[in-house]
């Protein structure tokens, strides 16, 4: 049976199905375990699963996708970060269960998808995803999307990860920390930017936004890029918890010196 840490480095973003409904059961499977996550930092986020085909719902980059779920929050304090963290789970929950996802959060109708998930007064739907089970082959616009991005590479450690401030690189000997570490290389990002830093001190891991454009934030979506960072967040988390540690996640601000356009996200302390 595939671990936590082979779904986490085996998931890919799908965007073409076999254009086949998924059953009752697996629906309902995976809005339980959406309905059963709790975001950290208090921060309200609710699922919401939408028919393809009754609501009118679509998009240019997706093909042969049944459903939708979108995520909506109430932004307050740390939503961005939460709100990546939260759906994450859900993404890597669905891969488990051989069920594909892809984060989308411009391409679509967004007046059509708020309308259709029952968007709420001070609300935000800042991404959805199309679920389904992964067609056989790839369609062309989906190769050369993932082509154009180069989606299969990662960036080295070496540019992601610091020891004790961002002049010094980080050399992760403990192995725990090396599939943690791991596991947020592979975190998935828009248009594979991989926005997070990660600076250790200690047994505290800081997590920074190092934003490459402002283009990734909108009243609509915040700021898209944090959100990648909970991403990150998750799988950092989600690792350390497979190998027995218990993170702790805060919002406290070390105050180190950071680099131009780089910002405080978050801690995990272990």
């Amino acid at each position: 049976m595939a671990t936590l840490l082979d779904i986490i480095r085996t998931r890919k973003s799908v965007r073409t199905f076999d254009g086949k409904a998924l059953s009752p059961a697996e629906r309902d499977d995976i809005m339980a375990c959406a309905n059963a996550i709790e975001p950290p930092f208090g921060v309200n986020i609710r699922f919401v699963w939408m028919d393809a085909g009754e609501k009118g719902l679509s998009s240019p980059v997706i093909g042969g996708e049944k459903a939708y779920i979108a995520g909506i929050v109430a932004p307050s304090p740390g939503w961005e970060e939460a709100y990546g963290y939260a759906f994450e789970q859900l993404v890597l929950y669905a891969w488990q269960k051989g069920i594909g996802t892809v984060w989308i959060g411009g391409t679509f109708d967004r007046s059509k998808f708020e309308q259709a998930c029952g968007l709420g007064e001070n609300e935000k739907m800042p991404c959805a995803t199309p679920v389904g089970r992964p067609a056989r082959k790839r369609g062309i616009k989906e190769s050369f999307m993932r082509m154009g991005i180069s989606a299969d590479d990662r960036k080295p450690g070496s540019e992601l990860f610091f020891d004790g401030g961002f002049d010094k690189s980080l050399i992760v000997e403990d192995e725990v920390l090396a599939d943690a570490f791991e596991a947020v290389r592979w975190a998935p990002s828009a248009v594979n930017k991989q926005p997070w830093r990660v600076v250790k001190v200690g047994n505290a891991f800081h997590f920074y936004e190092q934003r490459g454009s402002k283009k990734y934030v909108s009243d609509a979506t915040g700021d898209l890029q944090r959100i990648d960072v909970g991403i990150a967040l998750c799988h950092f988390a989600t690792a350390l918890t497979y190998h027995g540690k218990t993170p702790a996640l805060t919002r406290e601000d070390p105050g180190l010196n950071a680099p131009e356009g780089a910002t405080y996200v978050a801690t995990i302390t272990i």
